[in-house]
């Protein structure tokens, strides 16, 4: 009567049943092992219940009839979705909106719908123009640009319907391919030109791209834009005077804006940029020329030359504004000739004096160009051949269209004042005053009387040092025409070939030829039009903008050398010739460069070695100053014969306060005038030293070179005053010094003087030359007697001794610098028996004798040089 045990059937069921109450016949169902939903995810068995008929072995048992189970297993959650991927990629063409990109997908192993299905999926990456989907669908939100990212890496997760999010995210890439866009490809913005560099091109692997158009010509303009640099582009800022001498203008031009300076000062309360000389007027400065600087009466015949730089003209009722006035200094208020801008034109106004002929004249001659209020550098050029006045712009001729007639004006006995950025209204005023102030920008203003300039000179004037250029001309090809402005500054190009256009372009270079350009940026633009067949303008090509990166050049040191101290007897500056005051001066230019050297050990790339090297280039003027009280007229001068100017670029300016050379030429005429430039002293009681100081300058004043400084000493012939200049000589204290010398001299005898070995030896010279110069005086005045001149053969260093007079004891410490000896003693034997003792002494290259008896002198080397060497030079 009760149930003993319960029996499932069914092969390796992971189930067992027990029997919990025998009488009532309660079981329980229970799993033997863990039970996985992903394994299996139901099952199905028979159960049947046994008695306890004959015991729990025995055979008698009665059964039940069979029951079916059935089992589902519920689902746990325990898996995460996964991409079936581990990147997708995609591509878009930029500039469109797309419904689906790319699709991803993830699953997950979980075996219920709910837990197994994928929800959602979520973009994870922020700030991104994409959206995804429930089916994992990805799309743009906004059109992509391929200028601003090439390339987009989103990271996208899913989640199961639990809400489970995906262990790892997928990596998804969308690259965004460009619209075929028409338009020059492969060209850089920035260009870099280092100074000295020639010709670079611009563009070298430039083409264009036209996304097969059918394209029957091209048409490009290159555009240089210099407008901001100095006058509109690199020029020499060499003196307006110096430029007309180099282009070969003819010579009497005035410059009415110089370089303020002592002798120039009428333009030293404007405004100006020092660099390039150029003078800024504001409509508050005006500059009263001097009397005397240009002549009161022109001729019929003149020139004015200006640069200029000028924009509209402010305020409704614009005034004239005056570039060069010629008026009444007092009394009347009338302007005898004037260059002015009104209203963007260009007007001359020329009022000549009354000469009898009581006709009609031309008086005032306009140019209406719109160059005039562009603001940008221009060069005029105004040639008068009264009646005939013509302007020249940018080296092309303008015809004035409209002359107004006037009477000539009545002579007066006023004078008149000549001004520069104003004009001066001397009557109709209770105070004279400035009037019609000019507002831009003026340089190089020039007056020529008598001489009116030709074509040539006008273009070499306003030439460019820098443009674009064409490598290899030949080399274009066929059927590619091409045309440059006058400055070269724009160059256009016109094909039908797109190959040839795009080869020719490679070819187009920026060239510079200034030693030292001004460093900085120049703009650079090309435009294109492009015709296709039968329409005029059928594809639309962006302008290339990019610029010209031009570095600053090694500045070069200038370096003067020379003897810098020197006596000579009185009678020599009393002579004709003078003493020649720089025979030996030196002048050099040289650049420092820093070398660059990997460093084996260290991973930085070092500054190793400075490179030093020597240079060729122009001065445009070198100024001898006189240090201390002026030359006085009446007894002393600085002379230099013209003849010697000859030849060459250069002019000379002499006055009591020093000597001017200037022009643009080499150093090395510059060495040869200088050499030749002579100190005369005919009163040379009052004076017993002269001190001078010589310097100079390349491009104006924008590399100068040191300040080499010179001492002359004027030997009076009283024997105690030598005496003691000759202590004085030997007692310096810079005891081991070298001298340097001159290519091409005769080499000196050095000797060096150590003190605690020669003391005893000077004490002993000094006695023997009491009496050598007492003979040397007296040989003097007897040399005079006779009138012999001394001719100056060798150079100033070398030391002639008069072998009869004095005994030479040699300092076996004695150095000698160069292997020059034998020759020296030879020209010493020789030199002894010369009539009246005379001694050949320092002469220059263009054998100017000079006398010279007895002579002290210090030479102080090169001032780079650590030591430096006294040496006195005797008859």
């Amino acid at each position: 009567g009760e149930i003993c045990a319960f029996k499932i059937h069914g092969q390796e069921m992971p189930f067992e049943a027990i029997v919990l109450n025998k009488t009532s016949g309660e079981g329980r169902l229970r799993a033997k092992s863990p039970i996985d939903c992903e394994l299996q995810k139901e099952y199905t068995f028979i159960i049947q219940a046994y008695d306890c008929g004959s015991g729990p072995g025995g055979k008698n048992w009665k059964k039940s009839h069979k029951a079916v189970v059935h089992i589902q297993v519920k689902d746990v959650n325990e898996f995460s979705p996964a991409f079936k991927e581990s990147v997708y990629k995609a591509s878009v063409t930029e500039g469109k909106i797309y419904d689906s990109i790319l699709q991803v997908e993830a699953t997950d192993e979980d075996c219920s719908p709910q837990y197994s299905q994928i929800c959602n999926y979520e973009i994870v990456t922020t700030d991104v123009p994409f959206a995804i989907d429930r089916n994992g669908n990805i799309r743009n939100t906004e059109k992509l640009s391929y200028d601003k990212q090439h390339q987009y890496e989103i990271m996208v997760t899913a989640f199961d319907c639990g809400q489970k999010h995906a262990t790892e995210d997928v990596l998804v890439q969308v690259n965004v391919k460009p619209i075929c866009k028409p338009g020059w490809q492969d060209w850089n913005k920035r260009i870099e030109y280092r100074p000295g560099s020639g010709s670079i091109p611009l563009f070298p692997s430039i083409h264009l791209e036209t996304c097969d158009g059918p394209v029957s010509s091209i048409h490009t303009t290159t555009e240089l834009q210099t407008n901001y640099i100095g006058k509109g582009c690199d020029r020499e800022t060499y003196s307006e005077k110096s430029l007309q001498k180099l282009c070969g203008a003819s010579s009497g031009a005035i410059d009415l804006l110089p370089s303020p300076s002592t002798t120039t000062n009428w333009t030293a309360g404007l405004l100006m940029d020092n660099n390039d000389i150029i003078f800024k007027f504001d409509g508050k400065q005006g500059a009263k020329i001097p009397d005397g600087i240009v002549p009161k009466n022109l001729t019929d015949q003149f020139t004015i030359t200006l640069w200029m730089k000028h924009g509209p003209s402010p305020g409704l009722r614009a005034e004239k504004e005056t570039i060069l006035c010629n008026s009444d200094k007092t009394e009347m208020n009338r302007h005898h000739y004037a260059l002015y801008v009104h209203n963007c034109r260009l007007v001359f106004l020329l009022r000549k004096d009354f000469d009898h002929a009581d006709t009609f004249r031309p008086a005032e001659f306009h140019w209406k160009l719109d160059q005039i209020c562009d603001k940008e550098w221009h060069y005029y050029v105004v040639n008068v051949e009264f009646p005939v006045v013509t302007l020249y712009m940018d080296g092309t001729t303008y015809e004035p269209y409209l002359v107004t007639n006037d009477w000539p004006i009545h002579p007066s006995h006023i004078a008149m004042q000549l001004t520069v950025g104003a004009c001066w209204q001397g009557g109709e005023v209770t105070k004279p005053r400035f009037a019609q102030y000019f507002h831009g920008s003026l340089a190089s203003l020039t007056i020529r009387p008598g001489k009116i300039e030709s074509q040539k000179v006008i273009s070499c004037l306003q030439a460019c040092k820098e443009g674009l250029d064409i490598n290899s001309l030949e080399s274009l090809g066929q059927g590619i025409k091409y045309h440059f402005n006058p400055s070269q500054s724009v160059l256009v190009m016109e094909g039908d070939d797109i190959e040839n256009i795009n080869q020719a372009l490679r070819k187009v270079s920026y060239i510079n030829s200034r030693q030292f350009p001004t460093a900085g940026i120049r703009r650079l633009k090309v435009s294109s039009k492009v015709q296709c067949f039968g329409e005029d303008v059928c594809i639309s090509i962006p302008d290339i903008d990019a610029y010209v990166m031009v570095f600053q050049a090694n500045e070069p040191k200038i370096t003067i050398t020379g003897m810098d101290h020197f006596a000579r007897p009185a009678a020599q500056f009393e002579s004709e010739r003078g003493v020649i005051l720089l025979p030996d001066i030196r002048i050099v230019s040289a650049v420092t460069k820093m070398e660059h050297s990997a460093d084996l050990k260290g991973h930085d790339r070092a500054n190793k070695k400075v490179v030093v090297e020597e240079m060729l280039h122009n001065l445009d003027f070198c100024d001898v100053l006189v240090i201390g009280a002026e030359l006085d007229p009446e007894q002393e001068c600085l002379e230099l014969d013209h003849g010697e100017l000859q030849g060459k670029h250069l002019d000379a300016t002499n006055s009591t306060a020093g000597y001017s050379i200037y022009g643009v030429d080499s150093m090395f005429s510059y060495e040869q005038v200088l050499r030749q430039l002579r100190y005369r002293n005919w009163g040379t009681s009052a004076t017993s030293d002269r001190k001078f100081r010589v310097k100079c300058s390349e491009l104006n004043g924008r590399y100068t070179s040191n300040e080499f400084n010179l001492e002359v000493n004027i030997l009076h012939s009283s024997n105690s005053n030598f005496m003691e200049h000759v202590n004085h000589m030997i007692v310096q204290p810079q005891f081991l010094q070298s001298v340097q010398h001159p290519e091409g001299s005769a080499s000196a005898v050095h000797s060096s003087v150590v003190p605690s070995m020669a003391t005893v030896v000077i004490i002993v010279c000094v006695s023997v030359l009491v009496l050598v110069i007492t003979l040397g005086v007296f040989r003097l005045r007897t040399a005079h007697q006779h009138g012999s001149m001394g001719h100056e053969g060798t150079k100033e260093n070398e030391m002639d001794w008069d072998d009869s007079a004095l005994t030479i004891t040699v300092n076996p410490m004695e150095k000698y610098e160069k292997p020059h000896q034998t020759e020296e003693e030879s020209e010493e034997e020789d030199t002894d028996d010369e009539e009246e003792d005379t001694t050949s002494a320092e002469s220059d290259d263009s054998e100017e004798e000079e006398e010279e008896e007895e002579e002290v002198i210090i030479q102080k080397g090169d001032k780079q040089n650590v030591t430096r060497q006294e040496q006195l030079e005797w008859d």
